[in-house]
């Protein structure tokens, strides 16, 4: 197990471990420049062929094209889409529905299924694969047909007591089960949360106990297995101020159970070879959700296959030392190791604890930094894929991000179908980088969460409220979106009126021939 303290080499490369995704390396990388929401001309246009195999990418990433962009989305589905985006980006709007769902409103049933049927049609339906996992089927097949996978996410979390845990697992089992049937390749990853197999409260006293450790070596855990390293120097240790108890009797129980849980799945991934990728949590849970992932990882990724992927939040300072360090441990032990490189999703509450108890933000102090934090996360693990090592998912929505990261890919000379590389989005955001990946040769997967609506809320509620930092991805799609609709509808238009000046024969003779 890897000790506390760096060397002042390790130090030193921690330092300069990467080149910036911005930076130029054997060829220069293309530059960000503003869209260009021009009309483009408009021949015919198909989709292009899915990638080959051992071909370098070549295609340039283009976000300016929305014919060829949406091709294969529905003019309904557009329509749609781009009215719950805009929704979505009222904040007026958003606060009401948020102060909604929380209020007591919800404890009157006549008008809480009221709500939720509104949800379903509304949001529901546009970031959700569905209520049951036969929905959350058609939906990866529809856009497996469009040339996107999809990460299956049976949507359950928090969790207080082991029956609900058990019940969980069973749901996590049988959507790998399901992700099996499904055409080949359409599913590239099952997601879980480590909070609906593991009793929360027990999640927070493990934590509590790792950080403990952390900050004395010497404090005794026997309970504890091999593990990657959790903490960095620069990791957040405020949520425990004082010695905690050890943990009792039951509390060890419970643990094993939660362990045997995870391992279970982690089985069932390795059996039906469907890699398995574990969510993060806010700061107070995500100790101990690392230390399951790691040591379940140590267990079943073998032979340069990754099963169990970790999941890095680089608005957090402390993001790209603890990847750093981890990685370089996985690489020594000879143990591939997958990453999903995240922005993070609990900015306001990290921010209001941490100021709580008198401390500093563990989130960078400015978007630009973590902007910085996650290219040069996503360059060093791109780097390491060219090396042959390990696996990642570059999950952002951020499209300065997504041409860096695919600039950097080329210039790497990875190869189109690699599949240690893929590029994701949650379903409903950011459709235009998920389609300008695609057509320029990457794997891309959309995150399909899918389970009854009342149990998806929690979900749903966290989308509302990111979605305040994913405003000017929304108003890019939004705009792409418009000026899609504006094209078809002149088309549409054109054709009526050509319809109208054709002579009823030649009306006739059409008709027949179709």
């Amino acid at each position: 197990m890897a000790t506390r303290l760096l060397s002042p080499k390790l130090l030193n490369n921690l330092r300069s471990f990467t080149r910036p995704l911005n930076s130029t390396s054997s060829a220069s990388i293309t530059a960000v420049s503003p869209l260009n929401f021009d009309e483009k001309p408009e021949p015919a246009v198909a989709l292009e062929k899915q990638p080959t195999h051992n071909q370098p990418f070549t295609t340039n990433l283009d976000l300016d094209d929305h014919q060829k962009l949406f091709a294969s989305v529905s003019t309904f589905k557009l329509l749609r889409s781009a009215a719950n985006l805009g929704l979505a980006a009222n904040e007026p709007f958003v606060d009401f529905g948020m102060w909604v769902m929380n209020s007591r409103f919800m404890e009157t049933s006549l008008i809480r299924d009221i709500i939720l049927k509104t949800v379903k049609h509304t949001f529901f339906e546009h970031f959700c694969a569905g209520e049951t996992m036969e929905e959350a089927g058609d939906c990866i097949r529809k856009i497996h047909q469009a040339g996107l996978r999809g990460m299956l996410v049976y949507a359950v979390e928090h969790t207080s007591d082991n029956r609900g845990c058990d019940r969980n697992l069973e749901g996590f089992l049988r959507s790998v089960e399901f992700a099996k049937s499904l055409p080949p390749s359409s599913v590239s990853f099952v997601i879980a949360k480590i909070t609906a197999i593991c009793p929360i409260r027990l999640l927070r006293r493990v934590s509590d106990l790792l950080r403990w450790q952390y900050k004395d070596p010497f404090f005794n855990l026997p309970w504890k297995l091999n593990t990657f390293p959790i903490f960095s120097d620069s990791s957040a240790l405020y949520h425990t101020l004082e010695k905690p108890e050890p943990l009792t009797p039951q509390e060890e129980l419970d643990l094993q159970l939660a362990h045997q849980r995870l391992l279970k799945l982690c089985q069932k991934c390795v059996e039906d070879n469907v890699p398995l990728t574990i969510d993060a949590e806010d700061t107070s849970l995500q100790p101990a959700i690392d230390y399951f992932t790691y040591s379940s990882a140590i267990m079943y990724n073998r032979d340069d296959n990754p099963i169990v992927y970790g999941t890095i939040q680089a608005y957090l300072k402390d993001a790209k030392e603890r990847l750093f360090i981890v990685a370089k441990t996985a690489r020594n032990l000879g143990i591939p190791m997958g990453f999903k490189l995240v922005r993070g999703a609990y900015m306001s509450s990290e921010t209001k604890l941490a100021s709580s108890l008198g401390y500093d933000s563990p989130i960078h102090n400015s978007i630009q930094e973590t902007h910085a934090c996650y290219n040069a996360c996503a360059s060093f693990l791109l780097e390491r894929i060219a090396d042959g090592y390990g696996a990642v998912v570059l999950a952002t929505h951020n499209v300065e991000s997504g041409q860096l990261a695919a600039s950097k890919a080329r210039d790497l000379g990875i190869q189109k179908g690699n599949q240690k590389l893929e590029f994701a989005q949650l379903y409903g955001m950011s459709e235009a980088l998920s389609f300008g990946l695609r057509n320029a040769g990457f794997q891309v997967s959309k995150y399909l969460p899918y389970g009854p609506v009342d149990v998806v809320m929690p979900y749903l509620l966290r989308r509302a409220e990111e979605n305040r930092g994913l405003l000017s991805t929304s108003r890019l799609d939004r705009a792409l979106m418009g000026k899609e609709l504006k094209r078809r509808l002149k088309n549409l238009q054109f054709a009526k009126s050509e319809m109208a000046s054709a002579s009823p024969s030649s009306m006739k003779v059409e008709i027949g021939t179709q």
